[in-house]
């Protein structure tokens, strides 16, 4: 079968993708690169998800890439200005010409005689099959055809619109209609606000508290700066900022809860209304226990004070032909039914993995620096920090896979494996007691009690060691191939500068 190759592949268009892209051609230049998009669009989470308010969770200064500062006045991101963003990203470094939509990748089979990735892609219904030195996977961490959706009792019974936000109908009409969203994570206090704009009311219904904080959707500061300074200099600066500001936030939080649970208190009661019972905002955990949610300018806090809004913490008994039955016995009434109720954890969307014959269980594997997997050759993944910007890991991560991929070059060893000589205990990757991470520990790697197996979410930490810490550390190790594949298979090359096909060779 006739195979196409290409140097290094990353599966994925969205942010990190885009972002890995623009490391690999800055740092190996002379290495063709593709990105295989299994959908028909760039941008990930940011194209998929069209709820109405949809935004970015974390701060944009330190979202955005550290080589595109954030330029815009908004501290949390529409998906509108997200996409632009990621779409001026793609088109001004000429990433947009390397990705090949509608590329879903079905297989990866590693061979050791010939160093190589051999790439199994579905396209319209078709196969078509590449070959690659080296796998980067920036397509997430969670299954992009279905949301969880819990099993309540009489579901089907339900009359009204049943809705999941991820996938989201173009045209639901839900003008002066009664909704109950079930949940309370960032989807949930993220449409609430939005939706009361044309909905009669919207009740907020959780099964527990979580905690969530206001923050500026502009800083006064930056307006300042804004106004003196260039943007790029005051992204730069802000980015610096806010990642301090972030780390010491969060240390402070965990190191002492108690005080932290206070403070988070305060600063809600100086926008929430009195009558609103403070039950709903106090969570059992501590903070950073699950992902902090952060609203902008109290947008869900006004949404309640003025009554158009409205929140319950209870459990649900059933659903009912006119909403949903609480176990307290109240009924809510609802037209449309919002089940914000998170995502399903899925790690390489299925994709079977070989290596040399051999089938791959990746909940069996342990993340080594949070870039590859112990035991599979030439591969790395991107999973992003729980406890701050996801971008700031990707960046970090894609810097660190261009190091290896020149290591190997240079060395003239083609093959790079991270190994457990060691016998390392293992332990659960994500440190988040959420539903969706507790849901998914079984089906992601591990990471080990010990570095370079272990992590620790730490931004500054990680930074200084992805660029000191030596390649050659003795549990990656580097080889030669086995030797040349007796299959002859017809390969065509791909010419790194121009990304187009030369002549086809034999392996």
């Amino acid at each position: 079968m006739k195979k196409e190759y290409i140097d290094t592949i990353i599966i994925g268009a969205g942010l990190s993708g885009i972002g890995a892209a623009y490391h690999l051609q800055k740092n190996c230049p002379n290495k063709s690169l593709a990105i295989l998009e299994g959908r028909d669009a760039l941008g990930g989470t940011w194209d998929l998800f069209r709820y109405p308010g949809i935004r970015s969770d974390s701060e944009m200064f330190a979202y955005s890439y550290d080589f595109k500062p954030w330029k815009g006045r908004d501290s949390l991101a529409t998906g509108e200005k997200l996409l632009t963003y990621l779409d001026e990203t793609a088109s001004e470094n000429g990433i947009k010409e390397k990705i090949r939509f509608g590329h879903k990748v079905v297989s990866l089979a590693w061979s050791s005689i010939t160093a190589t990735w051999t790439i199994e892609v579905e396209v319209n219904d078709k196969r078509r099959v590449y070959e690659s030195g080296f796998v980067l996977s920036c397509g997430g961490y969670y299954d992009y055809d279905q949301g969880y959706q819990p099993e309540f009792k009489n579901r089907e019974a339900f009359e009204g619109d049943p809705i999941h936000p991820q996938h989201w109908p173009e045209d639901l009409d839900y003008t002066n209609k009664k909704i109950v969203i079930i949940g309370s994570g960032a989807t949930a206090v993220t449409l609430l606000p939005n939706l009361t704009k044309r909905a009669q009311h919207v009740t907020l219904l959780q099964r527990s508290p979580t905690y969530i904080i206001s923050i500026p959707k502009q800083d006064a500061m930056l307006k300042l700066l804004y106004s003196v300074f260039p943007d790029s200099w005051v992204g730069r600066f802000a980015r610096m900022r806010n990642l301090f500001l972030e780390e010491f936030y969060y240390k402070a939080l965990t190191k002492n809860p108690e005080k932290g649970k206070e403070t988070i208190r305060k600063e809600m009661d100086k926008i929430l209304s009195p009558n609103v019972d403070r039950k709903h905002f106090t969570p059992e955990y501590a903070p950073w226990s699950q992902r902090l949610c952060t609203v902008p300018d109290g947008d869900l806090f006004h949404a309640l004070n003025d009554g158009s809004a409205s929140i319950v913490t209870d459990k649900i008994t059933e659903f009912t032909p006119g909403g949903i039955r609480l176990a307290s016995g109240e009924d809510l009434d609802a037209d449309i039914i919002i089940s914000a109720t998170g995502l399903n954890l899925t790690l390489m969307s299925g994709i079977g993995i070989t290596v040399d014959n051999k089938s791959i269980s990746l909940p069996d594997k342990m993340f080594y620096r949070g870039v590859m997997l112990e035991d599979i050759p030439n591969f790395g993944m991107v999973f992003g920090y729980t406890n701050s910007s996801w971008t700031l890991k990707s960046d970090m991560v894609s810097k660190y896979v261009c190091r290896v991929i020149n290591h190997m070059q240079s060395t003239q060893k083609p093959i790079c494996v991270p190994v457990d000589t060691n016998n390392v205990e293992k332990e659960p990757f994500l440190n988040l007691s959420s539903g969706y991470v507790q849901r998914a520990q079984q089906n992601i790697p591990k990471q080990g009690m010990q570095e370079p197996w272990r992590l620790d979410q730490g931004y500054k930490k990680d930074k200084k060691n992805m660029r000191t810490l030596k390649i050659e550390d003795g549990v990656l190790q580097f080889n030669k191939a086995v030797g040349v594949d007796s299959k002859k298979t017809s390969t065509t090359r791909v010419d790194s500068k121009n990304e187009s096909p030369a002549k086809a060779v034999s392996n």
